[in-house]
């Protein structure tokens, strides 16, 4: 069985292991190269372009030298806790008073949501033995796609599995949303909604180091203080702390330190692959895009009954239950006119499956002692 990478730096053997003379090199390469990739990507709309091309970069690497492409440890930690921190600003910018009054029609659309990936996921193990239940749930669980190999690999799941169908289920909502979008704007009622845009404060430096501070010290901070997860919902928590108590500030991270993170997140996931994984995944693709597939669906019919609940229109309703692809969703709620149920029901959600991922070691604990 292959070793993640992950797992060789954490767990070194007590004798000196032969040193990678060829590492320093392979990393000289795949850096820039991801970065160009990357960038790419980008000018092309790719959903996830940072993530995919560090993902491409390094598999490629690991696949044609044969050899795992280990990522240092600490630099690891620090990639992802801006991860957590990215993933706490919508919070940070939804007033909680909006929240609360889409409290109840976002967790029933949670629910539905969260049974699709659960159900799907329980099904996926069933029917594919090389998939465990808990790989199985946190590869269908929709949103936070750049958290979910992070949790798998927190949990000893197979994170490049849960990569590998996130990542698809981001590219189909992704390149499917615009012309959904853009057909029910043409052929549906528009959205009225007239309420300003959040107002926007200057970055300041301390803001900036507020940030660096949280990202670098977060993940130990909270195994200390226990926290479920600690590589993403402690730097999440401690955003959110920081948020609530300091004067009004832009926390988003840096340009260059958000692509730093999620190229992070594609090292992990493209450094560690192989022959034999490529040739599982490639077995387990159709069942993979099948439950993908009903996932979409599943949303989609859910907007229905979201629309007579909130008054609002069918339009506003599917972005609000759009499975992942949370910026491209936020893009085309502005471009649309779309009012607050969009982000406040896609904030509760992400809470949901942040949530019930963090508990699925307690739950399987629990099942295996009845």
């Amino acid at each position: 069985m292959v070793t993640s990478l992950i797992a060789i730096v954490e767990h070194m053997p007590s004798f000196p292991a032969p040193p990678d003379r060829n590492l320093a090199a392979r990393w000289a390469i795949v850096v820039p190269a991801s970065v160009a990739l990357g960038w790419i990507l980008q000018l092309f709309d790719v959903p996830a372009a940072w993530i995919l091309g560090g993902i491409v970069v390094s598999a490629s690497m690991a696949l044609g030298t044969r050899k795992e492409l280990p990522m240092n440890k600490r630099l690891f930690s620090f990639g992802r806790g801006f991860i957590g921190i990215i993933a706490a600003l919508p919070l940070l910018a939804t007033g909680v008073g909006t929240l609360l009054t889409f409290v109840l029609p976002g967790m029933a659309v949670t629910a539905i949501t969260l049974g699709i990936g659960i159900i799907g996921g329980l099904l996926l193990a069933h029917f594919q033995t090389a998939i465990s239940k808990q790989t199985g749930i946190l590869s269908m669980l929709a949103g936070g796609a750049s958290i979910m190999p992070l949790l798998a690999r927190e949990f000893g799941a197979d994170f490049r599995y849960v990569a590998l169908s996130q990542y698809l289920r981001l590219l189909a909502v992704s390149v499917s949303l615009p012309f959904v979008a853009h057909w029910l704007l043409q052929t549906g009622e528009h959205p009225q909604y007239t309420g300003g845009a959040l107002s926007m404060h200057e970055q300041p430096w301390w803001a900036i180091t507020v940030v660096v501070l949280i990202a670098a010290f977060g993940e130990s901070l909270g195994r200390k203080l226990h926290v479920p997860v600690p590589s993403v919902l402690a730097p999440l928590l401690l955003m959110l702390l920081v948020g609530a108590i300091a004067p009004p500030a832009d926390f988003t991270p840096p340009y260059p330190l958000r692509v730093f993170a999620f190229l992070s997140i594609g090292w992990m996931c493209g450094g560690s692959l192989s022959f034999p994984t490529l040739k599982s995944f490639a077995r387990l693709l159709p069942a993979t895009l099948a439950f993908i597939a009903v996932l979409l669906f599943g949303c989609a019919a859910s907007a229905w009954p979201l629309t007579h609940w909130l008054g609002i229109t069918y339009f506003e309703a599917y972005l609000a239950t759009s499975p992942g692809a949370l910026e491209t969703v936020l893009a085309l709620s502005a471009e649309g006119g779309a009012g607050p149920a969009v982000v406040a029901i896609q904030i509760i959600r992400l809470l949901g499956v942040l949530l019930l991922a963090s508990a699925l070691p307690k739950l399987r604990r629990s099942n295996s002692g009845t």
